[in-house]
């Protein structure tokens, strides 16, 4: 029997360690799955029976006796451990050269060039975690009109606004410019628009995120399933990621459970091709703040929420986990981990019990997709 949908769900950071060239990105030793496992409460149930602790090297919980789908690990051949290259290469893009990074910040003449296209000042071009630095910087915003600039261990270059006295439409006005400013040399993976409210000290970051990602450079399985005719569904981040080329159809969410919701109505929908979905709390808002019982927590909510989803599968559907890179809540980092992901196949053609072993490149997904969709 043909797959007629497949749903494939990117549980964003959730590494299970192991990569071969860690050292080289200076994460040797980070495994975000034996993190959340220091929990003893850690018992995602759902997930084991899929396979997660069958999957070669995964030793921190006993392993299903009959795992009810396939397992494997893959690991990352592209230059970079960002969600940037993370979902290109799981589209099938192999990226030789990482995106750039300013860990001094963006260059002044650069800086200089983007407060005059905006019209407005820049403070702080420094990296900063999200939540501090609208701590520090948010009154003179409010004071002095100028866009709060700061960047991360990632490609990214993040602009917080203040909603009430910059305003959303400025702030996204802002980010279009930067967008267009940033390629080539400072082709950065991400221009991304950081909203926050409230009065000092008390600032809190909304939902109105909103990323401005850089065109992927060369075709990918989106790409080839919209041109086939396919509906290609974007949950999540995921149409921003790739910046809108090859998505038919975009349902933005405002975190996990929002994605999870969406995502049983796409089940409960009557489509034909892919469901791509994004899960993003596990890295922005647990990983990147090294919050491990948070993460913990968070995977076992999901865990839950796969129990009552599996059923809703039909025969000739096919479900894809996997992640895009690590982010270890244990280390002392808050940067992402370059770390293997896991691959749990369950569903339309697979066979149960299955151990793919160590795949290299998460390009095999893209492949999977393909040849049951195509």
């Amino acid at each position: 029997m043909k797959t007629k949908r497949v749903f494939l769900i990117v549980l964003d950071s959730f590494g299970i360690g192991g990569a071969p060239d860690a050292e080289k990105y200076s994460d040797l030793g980070s495994n975000t799955l034996a993190a959340l496992a220091q929990r003893d409460w850690f018992c995602p149930k759902n997930l084991a029976k899929l396979g997660l602790f069958n999957i070669d090297t995964v030793d921190c919980r006993a392993k299903e006796s009959a795992p009810a789908g396939a397992f494997g690990r893959m690991i990352e051949v592209s230059a970079g451990k960002d969600t940037t290259i993370g979902h290109w290469e799981l589209a099938g893009i192999v990226s030789e050269r990482p995106l750039p990074t300013y860990p001094d910040g963006f260059p002044q003449e650069l800086i200089e060039e983007y407060e005059r296209r905006i019209g407005r000042g820049v403070l702080c071009n420094k990296p900063y975690s999200g939540t501090e630095v609208i701590h520090d910087y948010g009154r003179e915003q409010i004071e002095s009109g100028k866009m709060i600039v700061y960047t991360s261990a990632d490609s990214v270059f993040q602009i917080a606004a203040h909603e009430k006295y910059i305003g959303l439409e400025e702030l996204y006005r802002c980010c279009k410019i930067a967008r267009e400013m940033l390629v080539g040399e400072h082709g950065v993976g991400r221009v991304i628009a950081r909203p926050y409210v409230g009065e000092y000290p008390e600032y809190t970051r909304t939902s109105n995120r909103h990323d401005y990602s850089l065109v992927p450079p060369a075709e990918t399985m989106l790409d080839v399933l919209q041109q086939a005719g396919k509906d290609v569904i974007s949950v999540g981040k995921i149409v921003d990621i790739f910046a809108g080329k090859g998505i038919t159809e975009s349902n933005p969410i405002k975190g996990n459970a929002d994605g999870m919701a969406k995502t049983v109505l796409m089940a409960e929908r009557d489509f034909n091709g892919l469901c791509f979905i994004n899960l993003v709390d596990f890295d922005s808002v647990y990983g990147h703040r090294n919050d491990v019982e948070g993460y913990a927590k968070a995977i076992m909510e999901f865990d839950g929420w796969l129990e009552s989803f599996l059923p809703k599968l039909k025969e000739d559907d096919l479900l894809i986990i996997t992640a895009d890179h690590g982010c270890d809540p244990s280390t002392e980092s808050t940067d992402h981990s370059r770390e293997s992901v896991p691959l749990l196949l369950y569903g339309n053609g697979v066979e149960a019990g299955k151990n793919l072993g160590t795949l290299n490149g998460f390009f095999n997904v893209a492949n999977i997709v393909k040849e049951a969709l195509l």
